[in-house]
């Protein structure tokens, strides 16, 4: 189902408010809404396969999603939300992803026009690894903090992304004992988490390539969290992410 073009820009919001109970269900979690004409070969690559690739465990610990595919989307202004815009925005004002909360589930907003369906993969798994960051606790957050915390006694350098090696460089530059249990550290531990995942989930689906760089940590670091986060959301049935899973299948 799709809508009407009347080019009047709307908030994500709005715009969820207008579907009501429209959505077209996919699966027990996932629901979407095209906002604009989407064809049926490229619906799969948008939605099908990159559910498909997810670790039963994000999805039990997922609420329910709603998925809106957009023509543009065009950051918050003032008071109001991220706004879908069915013309391109300057690009100081687009982005390509917005995802919104509500008590009875989530709505993730992806802009698919101008965007690559590698990067719009990113974008997904990116939003996916937030919901989790937001909802995860108990051992699985524990484990991997701890990962963390085993990295900054090391003085491991550099992270996965951009947002968690600024916090880790923050974090370090004003803490002392940065393993410390205060505000800075977790946030930063709660952005490394997200960005990690993102990686992961997103490895799961596709095969990419981890950049290169002065802020990315050493592999052998990397593939610890890996290593781990495969242990507490191992891959469905037929996916892989690291090489000596393949051999085993």
């Amino acid at each position: 189902m799709t809508i009407d073009a009347d080019r009047a820009k709307v908030t994500v919001e709005e715009q969820i408010t207008r579907i009501g109970s429209g959505m077209t269900p996919l699966g027990t979690t996932f629901s979407y809404f095209l906002v604009t004409p989407v064809a049926e070969e490229d619906l799969k690559q948008y939605l099908e396969d990159p559910i498909a690739a997810l670790p039963p465990a994000i999805c039990a610990e997922l609420p329910k999603v709603g998925i809106l595919l957009a023509p543009f989307l065009e950051k918050a202004n003032g008071k109001n939300g991220d706004q879908i815009s069915f013309e391109k925005p300057s690009d100081q004002r687009q982005i390509f992803a917005s995802r919104l909360a509500r008590r009875d589930g989530a709505t993730l907003a992806f802009a698919i026009k101008d965007e690559e369906m590698a990067e719009y993969h990113y974008s997904f798994y990116n939003a996916i690894a937030a919901l989790i960051a937001e909802r995860s606790g108990g051992p699985a957050r524990e484990k991997f903090y701890g990962l963390v915390r085993e990295e900054l006694a090391a003085e491991v350098h550099g992270e996965v992304d951009e947002r968690s090696w600024r916090l880790k460089q923050s974090l370090v530059r004003r803490q002392p004992n940065a393993r410390k249990e205060t505000k800075l550290f977790h946030e930063y531990a709660r952005q490394s988490f997200e960005d990690t995942l993102t990686l992961y989930l997103h490895g799961i689906c596709c095969d990419i390539d981890v950049e290169t760089g002065p802020r990315q940590m050493p592999s052998r670091y990397l593939r610890r969290r890996l290593e781990l986060l495969s242990t507490l959301y191992p891959p469905p049935k037929g996916y892989t992410v690291l090489p000596e899973q393949a051999k085993k299948r």
